[in-house]
């Protein structure tokens, strides 16, 4: 038994104590684990067969589709990598890939996920990109996201970054990436949890025109991994990227006028975010996001007036 005065807390005072410093604990470390969005784009759409939407763009002989035509696996080595693309291009709609990358030494590889209207329009081009950038042992693969209008080989490369590294381990299973395109607001999607929103807020610094969807792996030694520090080493060649859970949809470029776009949120239309949706999105921002070029006052900002 506690002695008076000898500053002993009694056992029956220790239980509101401890519960007291758990809650405190949980303030100041909040949980890490991947919160609902409440809506889930990915489950309108079925998985397809390969053949039923893309076609290989290149790298043949980089590639390899299982029996059922639902998943790919792309490799890359110091002869070429590899890529797809859809069949039809698209003036809206959700995009989404389940992707597995490589574990180990993966410097310079980029293994990306995208739409593009590059072969339509070269140099004035639109791009909404998702990209794995390859890293060192030890170090988390990054991922990229970025938003190309109009153009990025006229001699100003206006990209417009957000980059993450993912509150999981991208090579130890299969996660879903997406890209949901409508009229008002691009959304970066990772199972289903907003990422990042692209709001067209200015006249011209949002894609309008029709871009088809791509994926691919290719050597980016120049710039992918700490700014290029680290470039792709082919000792550790074949560099492989898994796809899977392939789904499409939305309004094909020669769809009629009345197809509606997909909603961003369970409320319908194509603007608004659900306060859920919102919430997750802000903790997968607190969580992971490590770079945006709104806050890189190092770049230019005249060429970024939505900021």
């Amino acid at each position: 038994m506690a002695r008076p005065g000898s500053g002993n807390i009694p056992g029956s005072a220790c239980i509101p104590l401890l519960i007291l410093l758990l809650l405190l604990l949980l303030l100041l470390h909040p949980s890490e684990a991947q919160p609902s969005p409440g809506y889930y784009p990915s489950k309108m759409f079925r998985s397809m067969a390969f053949y039923e939407g893309y076609s290989t763009l290149w790298g043949p002989q980089h590639q390899t589709l299982s029996q059922d035509q639902k998943s790919l696996t792309l490799w890359m080595d110091r002869s070429s990598g590899s890529g797809f693309k859809s069949t039809r291009s698209y003036r809206n709609g959700y995009f989404g890939a389940s992707i597995r990358v490589q574990p180990g030494y993966t410097a310079g590889v980029n293994t990306a996920f995208y739409l593009s209207n590059t072969e339509q329009y070269p140099g004035r081009h639109d791009e909404i990109d998702m990209e794995l950038l390859g890293t060192v042992p030890g170090e988390p693969y990054t991922l990229q996201t970025n938003v190309y209008v109009r153009g990025s080989g006229d001699g100003n490369i206006v990209g417009r970054e957000m980059r993450f590294h993912l509150w999981f381990d991208p090579t130890a299973g299969f996660h879903h990436y997406a890209i949901l395109w409508n009229p008002d607001q691009i959304l970066f999607l990772v199972d289903d949890v907003p990422i990042r929103r692209y709001e067209k807020k200015v006249e011209g610094t949002f894609p309008e025109r029709e871009m088809w969807a791509y994926g691919s792996i290719w050597d980016a030694s120049d710039w992918a991994t700490d700014g290029g520090r680290y470039r792709a080493d082919y000792r550790y060649q074949p560099f492989v990227s898994r796809f899977a859970d392939l789904k499409v949809g939305g309004c094909a470029t020669a769809a009629p006028p009345a197809c509606s776009p997909v909603p961003a949120s369970s409320g319908g239309g194509s603007a608004a975010l659900s306060p859920q949706q919102e919430a997750a999105m802000a903790w997968a921002q607190r969580n992971a996001m490590v770079y945006y070029y709104c806050q890189d006052y190092s770049r230019d900002h005249t060429f970024y007036p939505e900021c």
